[in-house]
C-alpha cells in the first residue's frame, strides 16, 4: 500500500538543492502519480525555508521527462511544467527529480503557452556538462509539452481540475 504522504525532492544537475516539500498522494493512474500540496505547506526553495502561499497539484508522470504543476487563481500560470529527468522513486514515499531548467507554462488569462529559461538551460548545459542524450530528451519534452498545453491534450485541458479541487 503506497504511503499517503510523499516527499518531493528536486535537485539541479550538479546535485544542489532546488525544491523539497511534502505532498499528499491523491491517486495514481495511467498518467502518473497525482500529488496535492495545500496552502501553508512548509517547503524548501533553493535551499531556503519557504511556505507555499497557493495550493497546487503536481503530476509526476510515469517515465516522462517532465512534471506538471496545476495551479488555481490567483497564480498567473494555470499549468507550469518543469522539464526534469524521469522520476526516481525511493520507496513509495520519496520521489527524486533533476530539474533541467526549461519550463513550459500556460498563462491563465490568455491561454498563451511559453517556453521559459532557455538561457538558464544553455548556461547549465555548459557549466554542468549535460550529456547529449539529456539535452535531446529535455528539448523533445519541451516541444511535446508546448503543443499539448496549447491544443487541449489531457491532462492539460480539464481533467486535472478534479484533483485541484481536493487541495483548494
Amino acid at each position: 500500500m503506497p504511503s499517503d504522504m510523499v516527499r518531493v525532492i528536486y535537485r539541479k544537475y550538479d546535485g544542489s538543492a532546488h525544491r523539497d516539500y511534502p505532498a499528499r498522494r491523491l491517486t495514481e493512474d495511467d498518467l502518473g502519480v497525482w500529488l496535492g500540496v495545500p496552502q501553508g505547506t512548509e517547503s524548501v526553495y533553493h535551499g531556503r525555508p519557504s511556505v507555499e502561499k497557493i495550493p497546487f497539484v503536481l503530476l509526476v508522470p510515469h517515465r516522462a521527462w517532465w512534471t506538471a504543476m496545476f495551479n488555481p487563481p490567483p497564480r498567473t500560470s494555470e499549468v507550469y511544467c518543469d522539464i526534469a529527468t524521469p522520476a526516481h522513486w525511493e520507496s513509495d514515499d520519496t520521489v527524486h527529480l533533476i530539474d533541467l531548467d526549461l519550463d513550459v507554462v500556460r498563462r491563465r488569462a490568455t491561454g498563451l503557452v511559453e517556453l521559459l529559461d532557455e538561457d538558464e538551460f544553455a548556461e547549465h548545459r555548459a557549466r554542468f556538462g549535460y550529456p547529449d542524450d539529456v539535452v535531446v530528451e529535455a528539448e523533445a519534452a519541451a516541444q511535446r509539452l508546448f503543443g499539448a498545453l496549447g491544443d487541449g491534450t489531457e491532462p492539460f485541458a480539464t481533467s486535472y481540475r478534479k484533483w485541484l479541487a481536493l487541495v483548494v
